[in-house]
């Protein structure tokens, strides 16, 4: 459970197929409000529990988010396409919903390359669902230069070493929208602000 003192701060977790079979129900009622389920990795890799995390997140009224491991060393838009299509097999994307890609690998790039495909791959599904995809990273992989030009898009952090709701913010952003704060037993985040403003954040069809 959380505290009245979090009040300001929307409560979520982030799961991938590490965490097997996940209580979406439990963590409703401790205060998860929002989470991110890992969808994809690189061309072809699917989360073997993401479909399911997807519908149980949305039966249980928490906002739901769906992330893609980056592999730079791959075709962007093919990773990107793979993400999208995995998405819809899963039912689709509905109001509200956010996505999100998972910087944190180079894979023996230089920085200048890893940042041209994190850009490519976020034009990409923004163009297709006219939504702005999150960009998860963590200050020093980001400070490197990795996430050059990202900046126009919603920084998620993972800063666990920081106060819930202070994180460290990198270059090239200015704020953060998403901390992450912890990783045990489960990866917890903060968004600072209401849920109508984080789904406002996420896909529209309109």
């Amino acid at each position: 459970m959380y505290s009245d003192r979090d009040n300001r701060l929307l409560h979520g977790i982030d799961v991938s197929n590490w965490q097997g079979s996940v209580d979406w129900a439990d963590h409703a009622r401790n205060g998860v409000a929002f989470a991110f389920a890992k969808a994809t990795e690189g061309g072809d890799w699917t989360d073997r529990w993401f479909s399911r995390n997807w519908e149980r997140m949305r039966e249980n009224w928490i906002v739901c988010g769906a992330y893609h491991f980056a592999r730079p060393k791959g075709d962007p838009e093919e990773q990107a396409r793979h993400f999208l299509r995995t998405i819809r097999e899963a039912g689709g994307l509905r109001r509200g919903d956010l996505i999100a890609l998972d910087l944190e690998t180079d894979d023996g790039l230089n920085p200048e390359r890893v940042a041209r495909y994190a850009r490519r791959w976020c034009g990409y599904v923004e163009r297709r669902v006219g939504t702005r995809p999150f960009v998860y990273t963590y200050q020093s992989f980001a400070e490197e230069g990795n996430c050059a030009g990202l900046d126009g898009y919603p920084l998620w952090i993972a800063s666990p070493h920081r106060p819930r709701g202070r994180p460290a913010v990198p270059r090239p952003w200015q704020d953060w929208v998403i901390h992450q704060h912890a990783n045990s037993p489960v990866d917890r985040n903060v968004f600072r602000g209401s849920r109508k403003r984080l789904t406002r954040m996420g896909f529209d069809p309109r």
